[in-house]
């Protein structure tokens, strides 16, 4: 599965929202509310999901569904 697929996978199934209301360029915080708690969670889960060790303050700082695909990319050697 393609890494963006998988990250919104997570962050759907994370915030129980249906998959068509994140889209790719989307801000998690301004488009669909992901206050800073459920980015906590959303971390965790992405490292579960792609065993990696990610940055809360990373992951906060790119919010979309794209920036965080670039960055999980980057830690998994992509």
């Amino acid at each position: 599965m393609e890494t963006k697929a998988k990250i919104k996978e997570v962050i759907v199934n994370l915030l129980r929202i249906k998959p068509e209301e994140l889209k790719d360029g989307m801000s998690l915080q301004d488009s669909i509310g992901v206050d800073s708690t459920e980015m906590v969670e959303a971390v965790i889960a992405l490292e579960k999901a792609f065993g990696v060790k990610l940055s809360a303050k990373e992951i906060t700082k790119s919010l979309t569904l794209d920036e965080i695909s670039s960055i999980v990319d980057s830690k998994i050697g992509k």
